[in-house]
């Protein structure tokens, strides 16, 4: 057995990330023979099946799960030197890696980045949109912005605010349906929800919606999704308070019954201190987001 090569590794992680070689090769840059000809080469080192082949495509196997955050790792490594590279500590240029979840990114953190970048065109921001947490220890990201207090060691936490979410509907969906009174009268319309998130599934219980998944007329994983169907119409459904506000057509339904607060966390590694352009974005986001959330 040989030591595989990293770019066999990276390949590897691409294809189990997007489920197939084509995925891998446009995530990657690259093509689907070449993605193709990484994975052979790397079962041959390693002497072992990766992927069971079928006409659905490709299946890792137990010892594909069991690689694939070593491979992970090494890639958040890899990806870290890059951005550390990427510019010098003392100067504001270079890479910072932004994690936030679809919600942060996608709707509050546009207009704060846009503000940042006037005042710092130096420094570039790769922004990822996922409700996973990066892993700050293994340098996923540089910053996070986390909708649950932080827990790990070594990291620069500092809490923004606690968020209220609430049920809405839209004007539109008011007029055609009413609102209900009751959190049984909630039953009897067109929710909101999501499919197999168990953790809001979860949450959805605390509040005392015990239907579950099964009491959405809409189910979908994607908050940015939900937010679209209730801005749309289509039935009532969660978002944050301040963000409610915002639109002036959306309606609050049970607000005295139903809050579900979340606490936001700016988080950071503690190496990266001295890192001018990561804290740079780490300061500005501090005082940004707070404004954002609370309005003050």
């Amino acid at each position: 057995m040989t030591e595989p090569q990293w770019d066999l590794l990276r390949s590897f992680a691409a294809v189990i990330r997007t489920g197939s070689l084509s995925g891998a090769a446009r995530d990657l840059n690259s093509t689907q023979p070449t993605i193709g000809r990484h994975i052979e080469q790397l079962e041959q080192q390693l002497d072992t099946a990766l992927f069971v082949r079928s006409r659905r495509g490709l299946t890792p196997t137990e010892t594909a799960l069991d690689l694939l955050p070593h491979a992970e790792a090494m890639a958040a490594a890899s990806s870290a030197l890059l951005r550390t590279a990427s510019g010098e500590q003392s100067e504001a240029r270079g890479v910072v890696r932004l994690a936030a979840s679809e919600v942060v990114g996608g709707e509050i953190l546009p207009p704060l980045l846009a503000r940042f970048g006037n005042d710092n065109p130096g420094i570039q921001v790769e922004l990822v949109l996922d409700n996973r947490a990066e892993d700050l220890l293994r340098r996923e990201a540089d910053i996070a912005v986390r909708m649950f207090r932080p827990t790990q060691t070594a990291l620069v936490a500092r809490k923004i605010a606690d968020v209220p979410v609430g049920l809405f509907a839209h004007k539109d969906y008011v007029a055609r349906h009413g609102l209900p009174q009751t959190l049984e009268d909630l039953y009897h319309h067109r929710g909101i929800g999501p499919d197999a998130n168990q953790a809001q599934l979860r949450a959805l219980v605390t509040l005392g919606l015990k239907g579950g998944r099964d009491g959405f007329q809409y189910r979908c994983d994607s908050d940015l999704a939900q937010h679209a169907l209730l801005r749309a119409g289509a039935g009532i459904g969660g978002m944050q308070r301040h963000l409610a506000a915002r639109d002036p057509d959306l309606v609050p339904v049970l607000a005295g019954e139903i809050e579900l607060p979340l606490e936001m966390w700016l988080v950071m590694h503690e190496d990266l201190k001295a890192s001018r352009r990561v804290r740079l974005l780490y300061d500005f986001l501090a005082t940004a987001l707070t404004t954002a959330v609370r309005g003050s």
